[in-house]
């Protein structure tokens, strides 16, 4: 049976693999998905709502060119972003140099347990390896506050399985079974959306509360 640790290490080498897909195409993507007029009405409510409810500073996690962190501010937070692709951080500088912009890796978060009024995590999971969500999803815990709000975007899908995505392997996920997941790691699923439409893969979110 693989240790803890060598769990992570699985999860660190995977992830280099990601940035390096991301980084060749990163201008593509910047130019397909890097503002808010790419975004879904649907999505902006859902996260616009959400951000209603936190107090303190907020982490936007894969944070990609920095358009839902700018969205983030506009609603009144105090959130800076963290993304694993130095290209992506460059173009959120850039364009945002207001906020605050790290690169980092969610296996280890740069902040301090219980700091956290909230993590969004939007579309930022879906190439982690189903059998290793839960070291994400552990860190996200230990730095949210007991209250305090997640919000995650991704693939549904009837089970969860791996597809090709544009860039680079992704997964999708049941959101019975990704509620699961929250709910080990420590979370209350408040509430769960999904969408689907002509030509788009389906769509999910679940927002859930750090518990006490």
């Amino acid at each position: 049976m693989e240790s803890a640790h060598g769990r992570v290490a699985h999860t660190v080498r995977k992830s280099s693999s990601v940035r390096e897909a991301y980084s060749a195409r990163s201008q593509e993507y910047v130019d397909l998905f890097g503002t808010m007029t790419s975004t879904h009405p649907s999505d902006r409510a859902l996260v616009g709502s959400w951000a209603t409810a936190l107090t303190g500073a907020v982490l936007d996690a894969g944070c990609g060119p920095g358009q839902w962190t700018g969205f983030l501010a506009e609603c009144g937070l105090d959130v800076s972003g963290i993304d694993l692709v130095p290209e992506f951080l460059a173009r959120a500088r850039d364009r945002y140099p207001e906020l605050t912009f790290d690169l980092g890796r969610f296996e280890q978060l740069d902040a301090t347990t219980a700091s956290l009024g909230g993590v969004l995590s939007w579309y930022s999971l879906i190439h982690h390896d189903p059998a290793d969500i839960a070291i994400p999803l552990s860190e996200f815990a230990r730095v949210i506050r007991p209250g305090g709000g997640l919000l995650v975007g991704f693939f549904e899908g009837p089970a969860v399985e791996a597809f090709d995505h544009a860039v680079t392997t992704a997964f999708r996920w049941p959101v019975d079974e990704l509620g699961r997941e929250l709910a080990d790691a420590g979370f209350e699923v408040i509430e769960a959306h999904t969408r689907t439409a002509s030509g788009h893969r389906p769509h999910g979110a679940i927002a859930a509360r750090r518990r006490d």
